[in-house]
This record gives structure tokens, sequence and C-alpha cells, in this order.
């Protein structure tokens, strides 16, 4: 298995990956997406990539991460590396696929300065609990988020 950062040539891939982290999408929405980030200009004004773990040179799992100025337990002070989104394909989970790319993810962060990493999961998604907890992240807050149109 080798964890590479993403490139162009991967939007396909890292799109169908992205629909199957965020449903609530399209396909083309995601390709988008992928595309900008995969070219150097993601839809933010903060550094973002994304990396691809391959086998058998087959990408099998994907990292989003990028910069915040802030994260939710971490110190404000200074600007954090940010989990933005993080999947391995059903059949290669479990055996050290997320852990490489949890790793790259890191790395970049380490590299642009950041002291911490943040990430977030909902609620009832316990696998993925499960995931940052044995990679050494710890829960700082639980929360449930609301909205209301204004007319």
């Amino acid at each position: 298995m080798h964890v590479r950062p993403g490139t162009p040539a991967d939007a396909d891939v890292v799109a169908r990956q992205f629909l199957a982290l965020w449903p609530d999408g399209t396909l083309d929405e995601h390709r988008a997406e992928a595309e900008g980030i995969l070219s150097g200009t993601p839809p933010s004004t903060l550094p973002l990539v994304v990396f691809v773990a391959e086998q058998d040179a087959k990408v099998v799992g994907i990292i989003e991460v990028g910069l915040r100025s802030h994260a939710d337990g971490c110190d404000g002070r200074r600007p954090v590396g940010f989990v933005e989104g993080w999947y391995v394909d059903p059949e290669h989970r479990g055996n050290g696929v997320g852990g490489a790319l949890m790793r790259a993810a890191e790395d970049w962060a380490r590299s642009q300065g950041c002291r911490e990493m943040g990430s977030d999961t909902w609620l009832d998604h316990e696998v993925s609990q499960r995931a940052h907890e044995a990679l050494g992240f710890e829960v700082v807050d639980r929360c449930v988020h609301y909205r209301k149109a204004l007319r």
C-alpha cells in the first residue's frame, strides 16, 4: 500500500469516494470539488489537499485535510490541521490504510506549522469514532447543531 498526494488524474475516483462519504451531494458536485482541490484551486481561502492510498494500483482510500483558523478543543492562537473527510473502502478497513492516510495528513499539517489536528464525525458513526480514538484523537465536545430559516 502506498499513500501519495492526489493529482488531477484522480478526480473521478476521489469524487466516487467523496460520494460514498457524503451521499447527500451528487457525483457531479463531488467531481467539481475534487477537481478544484486536486488542481490546487480549492473552494476555500486556506490550503486544502487530498491524499490517496493505493493498493495494487487502485485507490482504496482518501483523506482530505486542510488548515483552519480554529477547531473545537484546539489552541485558538494557532492554525490547526483539520480532517475534512476520511474514507477507506470497506473491504480495506482494519489493515492500516486509514492510519497511513492519517499519518500523511499529520505530516502535511506539521509542514504547514500546525501543532494539532482536529476532526469531527457524526454522533451515530461509531466506526469513525473508534478509528479516530485508535489513532490518538480525544473527544473534546459533543453537540447537536440547529438551524432556522429567517423570513
